[in-house]
């Protein structure tokens, strides 16, 4: 995983670097008291701790290896890595997966020519059994996925690892790469469809897997990162001033509580803490064996964002005095199953994925937009 470290002041994300040094630890007593700490941490038996680990690493673990490593050998990499997932050291910064999911309307001969010219691969999984298709962009972010879907609408994926030391510098580098984003994505897309397209919008969704705090305050922490717009004072043109308000007031705000009554939690008590708001969604997994699933989060949503783009431009259209133009199997009938989709729960679900169904529709003002859009196109006929 490729980290970039944000620095302490607004300027250019750098890269992480080890640094030599003449002292070295002894690491395999260090790796011992990790998983005997971790263990401890977790409140586990030998046994328990070992059937959590065989489930984690893939292959059978025995009481007596947990044993082992705790007292006399060098526990493998793999079983450290499990163990971190099992009982996450405290730290000192906040290690953030950033997904930005950028969209715009490139129409339907758009997409068509992005099918062909990129050789797209068609899926489903975003919504139902709605397919779309997908193509990796080069040169941006840690991965960047295209994902473009018949009626038109094309949505850049784009994810980015962070590590920071506070959620001002997260809330000032997300105010500074929109514009930069959406830029790049317009250019992007112009260039790939031959015709002039304008990225609309970014919605941020934030898997956040290290944190350096605890209870009230890590879900204070949480709704900061969800909605940071309150770090951020626009009116200050010098980056190190606004840099300094916004660390006072988040350590104020750490310190008294936020809480905006747009958002939704969404999280489960000891499994995980999350939330959803406008401006975006935040989850952070204390159980990585019983949380939601991150691809099944980013999956949802961007499924969701296509449906929010579509409606949209629809209503865009209808606001601008024209009938509402869209493709014959993509009108009202269409609208109708999506909403279905993203707002039903399914039979097999559980209570976590309908909860976070409920979250993110909810605080994204979908269920309105969607009612006006298939409104307008029933009057048209369409």
């Amino acid at each position: 995983m490729n980290v970039s470290r944000l620095p302490d002041s607004p300027g250019t994300v750098t890269g992480l670097h080890t640094r030599r040094s003449s002292y070295h630890p002894n690491y395999s007593s260090i790796a011992k008291n990790r998983v005997a700490m971790a263990r401890s941490t977790a409140g586990m038996s030998p046994k328990t701790f070992a059937e959590a680990l065989s489930r984690l690493v893939g292959r059978d673990i025995k009481p007596g290896h947990v044993t082992s490593w705790e007292t006399t050998t060098t526990p493998p990499g793999d079983v450290l890595l499990a163990v971190g997932a099992l009982a996450p050291t405290a730290s000192s910064r906040i290690g953030v997966r950033s997904h930005k999911l950028i969209a715009a309307h490139v129409g339907t001969t758009g997409a068509e020519r992005l099918r062909s010219e990129l050789g797209m691969e068609e899926t489903t999984g975003y919504l139902g059994k709605t397919p779309c298709w997908t193509a990796s962009l080069e040169d941006a972010g840690d991965e960047c996925t295209l994902i473009v879907w018949p009626w038109g609408t094309a949505i850049i994926h784009l994810v980015e690892d962070l590590d920071i030391s506070d959620v001002t510098t997260l809330a000032i580098w997300r105010y500074q790469s929109y514009e930069e984003n959406l830029k790049w994505a317009s250019t992007q897309l112009s260039s790939l469809t031959g015709e002039p397209v304008q990225a609309a919008y970014v919605l941020s969704l934030y898997w956040v897997y290290s944190v350096p705090w605890i209870g009230p305050t890590l879900e204070t922490g949480l709704r900061l990162i969800c909605a940071p717009r309150i770090l951020v004072d626009r009116d200050l043109t010098d980056s190190a001033a606004a840099q300094v308000n916004g660390q006072r007031i988040e350590q104020e705000l750490l310190t008294t509580g936020y809480q905006r009554p747009d958002m939704k939690s969404f999280g489960t008590p000891g499994v995980s803490s999350a939330w959803a708001s406008w401006s975006g969604v935040v989850y952070h997994p204390h159980d990585p064996l019983r949380a939601l699933p991150e691809g099944d989060l980013v999956a949802f949503e961007i499924g969701l964002q296509a449906v929010w783009a579509l409606t949209a431009h629809i209503n865009e259209q209808v606001e601008n005095g024209a009938d509402p133009e869209v493709c014959d199997r993509y009108g009202y009938g269409f609208l109708r199953a999506a909403r279905s989709v993203l707002l039903t729960p399914r039979p097999q679900e559980t209570g976590q994925h309908q909860q976070m169904r409920d979250a993110i529709v909810n605080t994204s003002g979908l269920p309105g937009q969607l009612s006006l859009a298939m409104e307008a196109l029933k009057e048209a006929g369409r």
